[in-house]
């Protein structure tokens, strides 16, 4: 934690000027609320299902088929029954118990403790299948089926069973169009190598823009809810806050309608208002999320519902990881989207998302979009950073100044453009630092540059869509001193195809203001509504 602490973003045009004063004003009225909700607030059991798993393969040793996105099917049969089957991977089911889950209500120190989690899963051993990264499919291939004993009194929930049935509706239909025609498109259609399966893309995410409703809860003030940085490392965080909050397509003010729910803090808010910097004491974020969630889950019945599994956090900052350690569920059951996607660090495709590092250091892109073609891309190679973290001493060990083709600097000659140099590079480095991302990938995808991702255990934005291996180029840390071979052995050719798929798939890591189709809010918007798919809430009663 106390590496992280080296990114403090020092603009924030999405928050307000709130003193520490007006943090105390909301910080004690929380606690004091979080008494009488707990006391008055309803109490509800259900029971739900949840697939962990990417939502697109077909799996003929799992009684639930899943969907697959490479365009091959690995099952007995191509076209199984369009029933209530998981759109997910390989799993296997695990049932817990009652007394588990109220163990994990009342020891805030569970996550601590050696044995078992309250929500285990039972990791499946199928066939392997490579994802980006090295990562592989069946890593993450599982299912948790959560049995919540019911409770007398509890109000029924008439609209869950109506939001459920047409779930299942859009399920069958992704399913379907993996080997079917595309819908004519005015603004795109998906196709090419860049996408897993286009068809089952496309359908997902007009089912998505037909149907996916998101809750926003209104509890908290700003800045610590509501809002968040627009104008630094972190700006997506402000900037997905912004847009839900404003829009009319996606967002409901009704919860009944709702198949997710945002709860909507800014980890970087936290940081900057609630922590105290060099303290190294986490101790009151933590609290702060714990209030909040336990004050949502007395007003409302949905997260005990669910056992926050159809909730999802969003945090571009470095410690997002560890707020959701706030709340057991919120850590094991909720959906969390992730700028810092590191799997050696509990981060799970299957249920997790992982979105891209922006650095809007104006607040949009005006400026940074294209690049020359690839014939006018005289430099193999471009790097140029700052030390941090493990790999990037490792990176200027062995390229820093030391080649030509591989302009590697830790600081740039004085009147040196990186923008310039970005666009006229072949490719671009983008070695981790302290955490797994790095604005750098997405930069690259601005600049027409081929993103090279030189990381250990960085799951990339939108890989339960996008074919990474197409359009970039992955590289072990212990491939480092090879680096230039590696390079050097993709032929003209390939480069060339590589760069067209950057180009083309630039339009998902897009910032629009308003929001654009397709851009990379509707992106994070459609990775959360997959992940939704695969949870599947049952009232008992």
């Amino acid at each position: 934690m106390a590496n992280s602490s080296k990114r403090w973003g020092n603009q924030y045009a999405c928050s307000s000027s709130a003193s520490s004063m007006a943090i105390l004003l909301f910080v004690v009225p929380l606690v004091v609320v979080f008494g009488l909700v707990s006391l008055l607030g309803p109490k509800t059991s259900n029971s739900v299902f949840i697939s962990n798993s990417y939502p697109w393969l077909w799996n003929s040793q799992s009684s639930s088929p899943s969907l697959n996105l490479t365009g091959a099917s690995n099952s007995s049969s191509e076209f199984p029954p369009l029933n209530d089957e998981v759109l997910g991977l390989r799993s296997s089911v695990v049932v817990v118990d009652m007394h588990s889950i109220e163990e994990a209500h009342s020891d805030d120190s569970l996550q601590n403790r050696s044995s078992s989690p309250p929500l285990s899963i039972e990791e499946a051993v199928p066939p392997t299948l490579e994802q980006p990264n090295g990562t592989r499919r069946d890593d993450y291939a599982n299912e948790t089926h959560v049995s919540i004993m019911k409770a007398e009194g509890q109000r029924k929930n008439t609209n869950l069973g109506w939001l459920e049935a047409r779930l299942r509706r859009a399920r069958a239909a992704i399913r379907e169009a993996r080997f079917g025609n595309q819908t004519q498109d005015v603004d795109y259609i998906p196709n090419g190598p860049m996408y897993w399966n286009a068809n089952a893309f496309q359908r997902s995410y007009l089912e998505m823009e037909k149907r996916f409703k998101v809750f926003v809860y209104g509890e908290g003030e700003p800045p610590l809810f509501h809002n968040g940085p627009c104008k630094s490392i972190y700006s997506m965080e402000g900037n997905f806050i912004h847009e839900i909050e404003v829009n009319k397509q996606f967002r409901t003010h009704d919860p009944e309608k709702a198949h997710v729910y945002f709860l909507p803090f800014s980890v970087t808010m936290l940081v900057r208002f609630v922590y105290v910097r060099d303290s190294h004491d986490f101790g009151p974020i933590r609290q702060t999320v714990r209030d909040y969630v336990n004050i949502v889950s007395g007003k409302y019945p949905y997260w005990n519902r669910s056992l926050g599994a159809d909730h999802f956090m969003l945090a571009c900052h470095d410690w997002g990881p560890e707020t959701s350690n706030s709340d057991p569920h919120l850590r094991k059951n909720s959906i969390r989207v992730l700028c810092n996607a590191n799997t050696s660090e509990g981060f799970n495709p299957s249920k997790d998302v992982s979105f891209p590092e922006i650095n809007l250091q104006t607040g949009d892109t005006h400026g940074f979009l294209g690049g020359p073609s690839p014939r006018l891309r005289s430099i193999l190679a471009f790097f140029a950073g700052g030390v941090h973290g493990p790999i990037r001493p490792v990176l200027l060990e062995h390229w820093e100044n030391k080649d030509e083709d591989l302009r590697v600097h830790q600081y740039l000659p004085k009147g040196i453009s990186y923008y310039d140099m970005m666009r006229h590079s072949k490719f671009c480095l983008c070695p981790s630092g302290y955490e797994v991302a790095s604005p750098r990938v997405v930069e690259a995808i601005y600049t027409g540059c081929v993103p090279v991702l030189i990381s250990d255990h960085y799951v990339p934005p939108f890989s339960d869509v996008l074919n990474w291996k197409s359009f970039s180029v992955e590289v072990k840390v212990s491939e480092i001193p090879n680096l230039k071979n590696i390079l050097m052995s993709i032929s003209t050719k390939q480069y060339i195809r590589m760069q067209r798929r950057v180009v083309k798939v630039r339009r998902h890591f897009e910032v629009n203001s308003p929001p654009k189709r397709f851009d990379v809010f509707h992106m994070i918007l459609h990775s959360i509504w997959l992940r939704r798919l695969n949870v599947r809430v049952h009232d008992d009663q």
